[in-house]
Order: C-alpha cells, then sequence, then structure tokens
C-alpha cells in the first residue's frame, strides 16, 4: 500500500480548504471569525492503519492557542460541515478497503506549536 495513492492533492479534494469556512461560518455566522485554516494530511499509510491528521494552522492576525482547540475532535467528529465520516470513506475507497471492514477515530489534538495544532484522524481495517 503506498503513500502516494494519499498524495495532498487527493487529500485536498477529499477534505478542501472551502470546508474551513464554512464551518466558521456555520459555528460563527461568519469565515472571518475563523482563527485557523484545516487541512488534512497523511502521516503514514499501513496494511491495516492509516494515520492522518487535521492540521490546524493559525491564520494571519488571529491567534490559534487563544481558541479551544482540545474540545475539537468531539466536534469535527459530529458536525455536519466537516462530514469526517465522508472523507474516511473516500480514504478506505482510495486505497481499496471495504467500507464495511473500516473503523475510524479521531484522537486528542496535538499542539506541535502555537501556530500549528492537530488532531489525529486514524482509520482501521478490522
Amino acid at each position: 500500500m503506498s503513500h502516494s495513492t494519499l498524495n495532498q492533492a487527493v487529500l485536498d479534494s477529499f477534505f478542501p480548504s472551502s470546508r474551513a469556512d464554512a464551518f466558521f461560518d456555520a459555528l460563527f455566522g461568519g469565515a472571518e471569525e475563523g482563527a485557523y485554516d484545516i487541512r488534512l494530511v497523511c502521516r503514514s499509510v499501513h496494511e491495516q492503519e492509516i494515520d492522518l491528521a487535521f492540521e490546524l494552522h493559525q491564520r494571519p492576525g488571529k491567534c490559534l492557542a487563544c481558541n479551544l482547540t482540545y474540545g475539537l475532535p468531539q466536534v469535527f467528529q459530529r458536525h455536519p460541515v466537516l462530514q469526517v465520516g465522508a472523507v474516511a470513506l473516500a480514504v478506505a475507497q482510495a486505497v481499496g478497503w471495504d467500507a464495511s471492514t473500516m473503523r475510524w477515530e479521531l484522537g486528542r489534538t496535538e499542539e506541535h506549536s502555537r501556530e500549528l495544532h492537530s488532531i489525529p484522524f486514524t482509520l482501521y481495517r478490522v
């Protein structure tokens, strides 16, 4: 199984950058209120596990560290604009997994720097 199957262009098609603006529009009534951009990235691909992450990149003039990013995995899991379940399905199909043998989960928010946090997003083949 190749990491190149899930290159950045493919991941961007599954989770386009415009989805962050739609998310903040739904949460706050305006995309300009969002403190970060969201990007789906691939960390590693294995036979039974795919490690992805939603990276939260601070927007210019905003403060990512000032925002409550630690409760986000639960919000991401259920929010209809983000469609994380549909993203998981698209990833599974891209690597040839049968959707009925796949489960996914979101991990705890990781703080890499004041400007970059991430939410681990793992798919498992069961």
